[in-house]
């Protein structure tokens, strides 16, 4: 198992960090500069083609300083989230990502919460240059070795009737052809989602997204709908001594379901855990009632489990918990462990169905062989080296690191999450639980300042919260450079109150 040999915090100026993540970024700036000529000798189409000439300027051959960096950047790249993080990335191993000025950041959030081996893991290395020479894409309707293996492995990691896989590149993706084969197996087109949820940016994984990006493009998918997040933190339907009521909220929430639907409910998609939503986990037996909600009307549960999947949460899947089984279950982030790979897994009768209906999710990238065989170096490691059981005792390790700031700073909330993805929420007051986006943005940029890179998620109801998923290969000893970053951070943040 690869980790890295954690080291102090870097001591290094930079400039104000961003927090990249799926909803919300913070601000950079670039300067503006020049970019390198680029000429070539073109010919006609009938011409006998012999030589093409390309002159490229020193500015494209070797690397570019920061200057002209940042002026390509602000040049030539589109700004899908905001801004960019202010820092040259040139390399990642293990635990760590370094920067072209020699900074080793340690990094809380797995990448994009992806990076479940760390980066660089040498069997992820080994096996991406071993099958990248022999067979990394084939015709979309081709079937390879890597991908038959890891359909049937994935299938005997899950409890049945979960045996069928689709496998494809992204998230959104597979939240794509899930409700898709949702919406023509049942011959409906409604869906239900938790309003602060996070499922992607393609068309119906944006549509049943509501945490952020709903704005401006017009209309989504006909026949969405949300219903309230089961948060005990911040509990909208309480009991009598002031407790979240979950089960009258789920009550309510399918009666106005029922009252807006057209009668053509086809299924209900939500994350075991809410990550981008400020790491939110609903309560035992949550999972269980919403199954019954969906059965009495006739839906399929989809659970989401891009972030939780593949024994982040000290399981292999965070619904183990709940002993619930989904009709359909997405698994992106972790499955390929940085690289695009996702997959799409449900019953043989689910997939029947869809089959005899006229199925299509032909995509080009679909089966892909180079990524499935990633996948199955992925389970791999997780089977060999016991990672679900690291993830606990990893998890139990951190919960206890973040429960120590707690009690030394009053600014923290709530501590929330199971395993290693865990979220602090920080607030202005405790006793009132008031927000404060300031303090949030304050503590993110001294932990890079200071050495560790993780995400604010800033929700409006809430206050600023620190999402944490470190890789599964990180040791005690990162883990605790990590802590003792963030406390220094939070009591410097709380001192400016």
């Amino acid at each position: 198992m690869a980790t890295s040999t954690p080291t102090g915090p870097s001591t290094a100026p930079v400039p104000p960090p961003v927090a990249a993540a799926e909803p919300e970024t913070s601000a950079v700036s670039t300067t503006p500069g020049s970019t390198a000529a680029v000429s070539a000798t073109v010919l006609p189409s009938t011409a006998s083609v012999t030589t093409t000439s390309v002159t490229t300027s020193a500015a494209t051959t070797g690397p570019a300083s920061g200057e002209t960096f940042w002026a390509d950047a602000e040049r030539h790249l589109v700004r899908y989230g905001g801004a960019f993080t202010p820092a040259i990335i040139e390399r990642a191993a293990g635990s760590f990502v370094y920067t072209a000025e020699g900074r080793k950041i340690l990094d809380f959030t797995s990448g994009q919460m992806s990076a479940i081996l760390g980066h660089a893991h040498p069997e992820i290395v080994e096996t991406v240059q071993r099958q990248v020479a022999t067979l990394d894409h084939l015709f979309s309707g081709m079937l390879s070795r890597p991908v038959v293996d890891l359909a049937r492995r994935l299938a005997d990691t899950l409890p049945q009737p979960l045996e069928k896989a689709l496998l494809l590149t992204t998230g959104a993706e597979a939240n794509e052809a899930a409700v898709r084969m949702a919406k023509l197996v049942t011959g409906r087109h409604e869906i239900v989602s938790f309003a602060r949820s996070w499922h992607g940016m393609t068309q119906a994984a944006a549509s049943a997204t509501y945490s952020a990006g709903r704005k401006g493009y017009g209309p989504g998918a006909p026949g969405n709908f949300a219903i309230p997040v089961p948060h005990a933190y911040r509990p909208d339907i309480t009991a009598a001594d002031g407790s979240l009521d979950w089960r009258r909220q789920l009550d309510l929430a399918f009666d106005l379901i029922d009252a807006q639907s057209t009668g053509s409910l086809a299924a209900c998609l939500v994350e075991p855990i809410l990550s981008s939503g400020g790491v939110i986990e609903p309560p035992p037996g949550y999972f269980a009632a919403l199954r019954d909600k969906c059965r009495e009307r006739g839906m399929l549960l989809i659970l989401d489990e891009a972030q939780t999947g593949l024994c982040r949460t000290g399981t292999w899947y965070a619904f183990e918990r709940d002993g619930v089984v989904p009709d359909i279950l997405t698994l992106s982030k972790t499955l390929g462990a940085g690289l695009p790979l996702a997959a799409v897994v449900t019953s043989a009768e689910i997939e029947q169905e869809a089959h005899d209906r006229g199925f299509l999710f032909f995509t080009t990238h679909v089966s892909d062989p180079l990524v499935a065989a990633v996948g199955n170096t992925v389970l791999d490691v997780l089977a060999r080296d016991g990672l679900d059981r690291r993830a606990r005792s990893l998890g139990t390790f951190l919960r206890r690191g973040l429960d120590d700031i707690a009690e030394r700073h009053a600014v923290v909330g709530d501590i929330r999450g199971r395993g290693l993805l865990a979220g602090l929420e920080l607030v202005a007051d405790r006793a009132t639980k008031r927000g404060s986006d300031a303090l949030g943005a304050l503590v993110t940029r001294r932990c890079f300042e200071l050495g560790l890179h993780m995400n604010i998620v800033q929700l409006p109801g809430m206050g600023g919260v620190l999402r944490m998923a470190p890789p599964l290969t990180a040791t005690e000893d990162e883990l605790s450079l990590g802590l003792s970053i963030l406390d220094t951070a939070v009591g410097e943040a709380a001192a400016t109150l």
